[in-house]
């Protein structure tokens, strides 16, 4: 079955291979232009060029069949150049025969023509080198061929594994957000139904939103925003006037793409694990601006950052590093840090890709 590419290939072989036996003739035929042109000059021309044409691709043939290629160095060069020889022969005794049975035919010997002993060997050694080249020509094309598609294939693999390590990143957190939001539906029921009610309403619209995200590996950060809007809303209505928040973001920042969720576990992780444990509550603010192609994110919570004693803490962390090192390499930057000794500052550098 003939793909577009192998199509493309194989017009290539036949335009090097048309190609260079046209211009190895032509060469041939301007060396010997000062002894004029005739018939059977021409006819011995035509020859050289058929012939020849017909061997380098019963050479082709020879490679294919019995899968040259894939042979080691040591392997393949004895049979190549054994080949190459027989060829060259082969070429050389048709040259010889065209130009005696010229002779026989005319009764006359042009002054381009000769049949001595001298000849035939430095004709010989001619298309020995011809046909050296052409092998080496080859083997040259397919080698870089079959290093590009070994390249491309690995690049496939390493594109595939990545995904699969995404989707799994991503299954992790759908089960801990949605635990999360849960537990803090669960604080409202007793203490407010009415506001409970309201939470699972926006609980739902964030659930919406994020199983429409999770098909991408990135999403606009604006949708993103969307998201941590809805979950600082539910979180609001728990945690009510101990949840003070601040958002300031630069349009230019709708222009970014970030990994679906990502931010919204970095505010998460800031509320559970800082303003929530605080008695008299927090505040959280979210910064974000561009500088040349990267975004900035700034988030600070009030709060105290203890490493990564706390498994879930390291959970939304660790997810956030492994993340980023598998869609930016070493691109985009992450770090947590204590600010003071009541704040947490959380930063996030992406690039734009």
């Amino acid at each position: 079955m003939y793909t577009p590419d192998s199509m493309n290939r194989k017009a290539l072989y036949w335009l090097c291979n048309f190609g260079g036996w046209f211009l190895y003739v032509l060469l041939y035929a301007v060396l010997n232009i000062n002894r004029g042109l005739s018939f059977e000059n021409a006819w011995l021309w035509f020859t050289i060029f058929f012939f020849g044409l017909f061997l380098s691709h019963l050479y082709r043939f020879l490679i294919v069949r019995f899968d040259w290629l894939r042979l080691n160095m040591s392997q393949a060069i004895p049979r190549l150049v054994l080949t190459s020889i027989v060829l060259s022969a082969l070429l050389g005794f048709v040259t010889i025969l065209t130009q005696v049975g010229l002779l026989f035919l005319y009764r006359t010997v042009p002054d381009t023509i000769s049949i001595s002993k001298e000849v035939y060997i430095s004709t010989l050694l001619g298309y020995l080198v011809i046909f050296v080249l052409w092998t080496l020509i080859y083997f040259a094309f397919h080698y870089f061929l079959n290093h590009k598609k070994a390249e491309i294939e690995n690049l496939k693999w390493q594109a595939s594994m990545t995904e699969i390590e995404l989707n799994k990143l991503k299954s992790q957190l759908n089960p801990h957000f949605v635990f999360n939001s849960m537990n803090s539906i669960r604080a409202l029921v007793d203490e407010d139904p009415a506001k409970a009610k309201e939470a699972v309403t926006q609980l739902a619209n964030i659930l919406r939103n994020t199983l429409m995200m999770g098909r991408n590996k990135l999403v606009p950060f604006n949708d993103e925003m969307k998201v941590v809007r809805d979950y600082l809303s539910l979180e609001s209505i728990r945690l009510e006037e101990r949840l003070q928040i601040r958002i300031d973001a630069s349009p230019e920042c709708s222009a970014f793409e970030v990994p679906p969720l990502m931010v919204q576990t970095l505010v998460e992780n800031g509320i559970k694990h800082g303003i929530a444990r605080l008695t008299q509550g927090g505040t959280l603010q979210i910064r974000a601006w561009t500088l040349a192609d990267q975004m900035h994110l700034e988030i600070r919570n009030s709060g105290q950052y203890k490493g990564n004693t706390d498994s879930e803490t390291g959970f939304g962390i660790a997810n956030t590093i492994q993340r980023l090192a598998l869609l930016y390499n070493d691109k985009a930057q992450f770090a947590i840090r204590n600010e003071t000794n009541e704040t947490v500052i959380t930063q996030l550098i992406i690039p734009k890709l």
